[in-house]
């Protein structure tokens, strides 16, 4: 007597081999498009950065390289010869150059922007908001320097931990704030940013970039910083 039973069972355990066949040909193909992925969205990224960082600053288009110089921004090179000293780059190593700052200004591209750094004892007495007379050229010059960007532009002021109460500051926070507040101010006023394209924000102790543990480093916490802000984030600058 034939057995169909057997039959049947041996054609199916004949054929389990595609089931495992088909199995790895789908993860491989998985996996091949993940990696295809990868890559795409990689470039892609590279290609806004680029695009941003060149509405950051002058409207040059920029494509980004691999990092090989002392300058944060020697990454950058302009597909536009003419325009390249007309950079806010070359613009501030001039002036800092000319007025002695190496130590008082800094600058550095971050993902949010273009960012100078200045530090506390350039613009400001211990304890005081208010900007030194003889320093308030040196103010004036940096905005000169920006002004003519369409940019948001934001002042961030900054300190060190060590407490703060005097008959004008109850706080770090207050001081920060109010600092960052004149240096708005004047880059209105005698510079003559549009107000709406500019803001102050003070953070006090709290966005240290250096832990507070020397006098070195709470020098270097003492700061305010003027962001180019990338264009990329005018959606959150703009009330339209």
């Amino acid at each position: 007597m034939i057995r169909h039973d057997d039959d049947e069972e041996k054609k199916e355990n004949s054929e389990r081999w595609l089931l495992t066949y088909s199995d790895m040909i789908t993860l491989l193909m998985i996996f091949f498009i993940v990696l295809y992925t990868i890559s795409t969205v990689n470039s892609q990224k590279f290609q806004q950065i680029a695009a941003s960082l060149g509405k950051t600053f002058d409207g040059t288009n920029y494509v980004v390289g691999q990092y090989s110089g002392n300058s944060i921004l020697d990454s950058i090179k302009t597909t536009n010869n003419a325009n390249t000293n007309n950079t806010i780059e070359s613009q501030l190593d001039k002036l800092i150059k000319q007025n002695n700052l190496q130590n008082m200004v800094t600058y550095k591209v971050e993902e949010r922007g273009f960012v100078i750094s200045l530090n506390d004892t350039l613009l400001f007495d211990t304890g005081s908001a208010d900007v030194k007379p003889d320093q308030k050229a040196t103010l004036i010059k940096i905005g000169n320097i920006l002004k003519t960007m369409p940019n948001y532009i934001r002042v961030e002021g900054y300190t060190d931990d060590v407490p703060i109460n005097n008959s004008q500051f109850h706080s770090n926070w207050e001081l920060s704030v109010i600092r960052a507040t004149n240096v708005v101010e004047i880059l209105v006023n005698d510079v003559k940013i549009d107000p709406a394209k500019i803001s102050a924000v003070g953070y006090g102790e709290y966005r240290p970039i250096v832990p507070n543990d020397s006098d070195k480093n709470r020098q270097l916490n003492r700061r305010v910083d003027i962001v180019i802000m990338n264009s990329d984030y005018d959606k959150w600058e703009s009330n339209q």
